[in-house]
């Protein structure tokens, strides 16, 4: 469809007017599951490690002190509207085995952010180029003061726009959460919705193609006299006007953001007990209740971009990529970046990163160790309601954030996965056989100091995948100025015993299995990243690689194939870390969560840069035009 300004201003006039008296909304979809894994925050812990670990959509210049401006300058976003270079982040999931007491990290199958637009007398108004937003009470351990019902409306009470979204096979018989819980040592079922609750299910969420959900609403009033920083007083719910949702006078009506984010929870439903009143999972800050749910934003838009779809756009849940005027297209493939803390966030460890204990319902009281900000307008999770915000008003529960490792291997989201209806529902997730590999960290801070340039790249995809990047492998960044660098000293634990010996001994196609190592953020094996092959055998990948000259190939996570000559950045790992069944082969395995089971022609692998110390920081990853 070629977009005039003619047609322009036709649908602007025709959808403008009707937002005014219905809620119209577009859902962004992303590229791949998330930019990077990290325990990292530039809103609530600018400059520093956060307490706890996230998983980060959007773009590529995300770092421990970005900036919206800095954000507007990334060199990819896993976005997939072009001109979206937001951050988006929301705290990481983890498992914890009722038997080893180990902690496994919980893989995003995908998530989505709706964009609501909603019926108002206001002007909805495109985000301003670095409004940071929070919402959310990263301290909470008991149930909301609301119960288990959404409220968005300070006036009727406690705002409630924190959830989880438990689908279930047979609902009116299977309950997702206990019946007649108060939330004391369960989480709560919504009266309104057996779908919905607070807190977490103590049942495998079942649903078809549909795991646990995270579900994260944010206000939409932004008072422009707090500032776009401010987080815990710039931002405050509208108030119900006759049908009409409004702001406070001289504050500015944004979207309405809703983030869900799917977990493949169903890979761990043989491994623990359903229907007790207890659950096995915890969110990285700790929090084995799940009240403590919250999400960050900082806007990084193409602002008459976004204005255009406020105006012209009401696709629905059939995407934002449909919505007219898209005049900078869309993104294609994969975008990720190394973490600005270097540390094991992923696989199995005997500790939450940040040695974050456990908290809440059978663990007892307490805050995980997070320095929580004080609350903002953002959420009201336990205080009475206040009547409409003002500057002055008690802000609401806002969220901490943490510094991250390096990105989980990212995989394609579905096109047009969204509910189908105005109200989130439940999409249906692409098929994921991933589970989680071992790498259990005991994890101290140790300043590193460095003024040497670094050569970066963005990790999980080559540059001709990224728009704008460089094409030449010879950029590099500016020289640095002395920084101070996070890495972490980390000591290896053994794990549990593997599944089974993987390659050892095997000969596939020709190649002799060289062992069990270790992924990286740029990847190991770069000469060929995840070729299109179908459901994954170390048989179909060995032959891929062959066919395109290269000397090895690895798989990983179970289902994703990797070719090259050397493996760059790695080490070999125990064999127990190649614990993935093969998607095509159940009878070998295909590597784990970043670690490669890999094959050779001689059973013989190369290793370059396995021993090289990573000296990136803030400045020359913002400011080197690599990213």
């Amino acid at each position: 469809m070629k977009f005039t300004a003619a047609t322009a201003l036709t649908s602007l006039l025709g959808v403008a007017a009707a937002a005014k008296d219905e809620r119209t909304f577009a859902v962004l979809h992303f590229t791949n599951k998330q930019l990077t894994i990290a325990r990292a925050d530039p809103i609530v812990n600018p400059g520093q490690p956060s307490t706890h670990v996230h998983h980060v959509l959007g773009g590529s210049n995300f770092g421990l002190s970005s900036t919206g401006e800095e954000l507007k300058n990334s060199k990819c976003s896993t976005a997939l509207i072009k001109g979206d270079n937001s951050n988006y982040w929301f705290p990481s999931l983890y498992f914890k085995d009722p038997k080893s007491g180990n902690l496994e990290s919980v893989e995003l199958f995908y998530a989505n952010v709706y964009y609501f637009f909603e019926p108002t007398n206001d002007d909805i108004k495109a985000f301003p180029t670095g409004l940071q937003m929070f919402t959310g009470d990263p301290t909470a351990r008991t149930p909301p003061a609301s119960g288990a019902t959404s409220n968005f409306d300070a006036s009727k009470g406690p705002i409630n726009g924190i959830k989880w979204t438990c689908p279930r096979s047979n609902i009116e018989n299977n309950p997702g959460w206990p019946v007649n819980s108060n939330g004391q040592k369960a989480g709560m079922q919504d009266p309104g919705n057996k779908g919905e609750g607070v807190g977490f299910p103590d049942v495998d969420c079942d649903g078809y193609a549909s795991p646990l959900r995270a579900d994260i609403h944010f206000p939409s009033c932004y008072n422009p006299k707090a500032g776009l920083t401010d987080y815990k007083n710039n931002m405050a719910w509208p108030k119900d006007n006759n049908g009409k949702e409004d702001c406070p006078e001289g504050w500015i009506h944004v979207p309405h953001l809703f983030f869900e984010a799917y977990w493949n929870t169903p890979v761990f439903a043989n491994r623990w007990e359903q229907g007790k009143g207890e659950q096995p999972f915890v969110l990285a800050n700790g929090d084995a209740t799940g009240y403590s749910l919250h999400a960050d934003f900082m806007a990084a838009w193409d602002e008459p971009l976004l204005q255009n779809i406020i105006d012209t756009c009401n696709t629905g849940t059939g995407g934002m990529d449909h919505c007219p005027g898209l005049t900078n297209g869309l993104n294609k493939g994969d975008c990720t970046i190394e973490s600005p803390v270097d540390e094991t966030v992923t696989g199995i460890m005997s500790k939450l990163p940040g040695n974050n204990p456990l908290t809440g319902w059978s663990y007892g009281a307490g805050d995980g160790g997070n320095q929580a900000p004080n609350p903002s307008q953002g959420q009201s999770s336990s205080a009475a309601p206040s009547p409409m915000p003002a500057s002055s008003a008690a802000p609401s529960p806002i969220p901490v954030s943490s510094a991250p490792a390096s990105s989980a291997p990212a995989s394609s989201a579905p096109a047009s996965s969204a509910p189908a209806s105005t109200e989130p529902g439940s999409p249906a997730p692409a098929s994921s056989s991933a589970t989680n590999s071992l790498t259990p960290p005991s994890v101290t801070f140790a300043p590193i100091e460095s003024s040497a340039s670094s050569q970066i790249q963005p990790s999980g995809a080559s540059s001709s995948t990224l728009s704008g990047a460089p094409s030449s492998p010879s950029d590099k960044c500016t020289p640095a100025t002395v920084h101070t660098v996070y890495k972490t000293v980390t000591v290896t634990a053994g794990g549990p015993a593997p599944t089974s010996t993987g390659g050892a001994g095997n000969d596939v196609g020709g190649f002799k299995y060289a062992g069990c190592f270790k992924d990286a953020a740029g990847r190991a094996l770069n000469g060929k990243v995840r070729p299109d092959i179908g459901r994954m055998s170390n048989e179909k990948c060995v032959a891929e690689c062959k066919k395109l000259g290269f000397s090895a190939a690895g798989t990983e996570y179970g289902g994703q194939c990797y070719c090259g000559n050397e493996l760059e950045g790695s080490e070999r790992l125990d064999e127990s870390a190649c614990n993935m069944a093969c998607e095509d082969n159940a009878s070998s395995m295909c590597g784990g969560s970043w670690t490669l089971s890999v094959y050779s022609k001689d059973g013989e692998v190369s290793l370059k840069n396995a021993q090289r110390r990573r000296h990136m920081h803030e400045h020359v990853k913002r400011h080197s035009g690599r990213f």
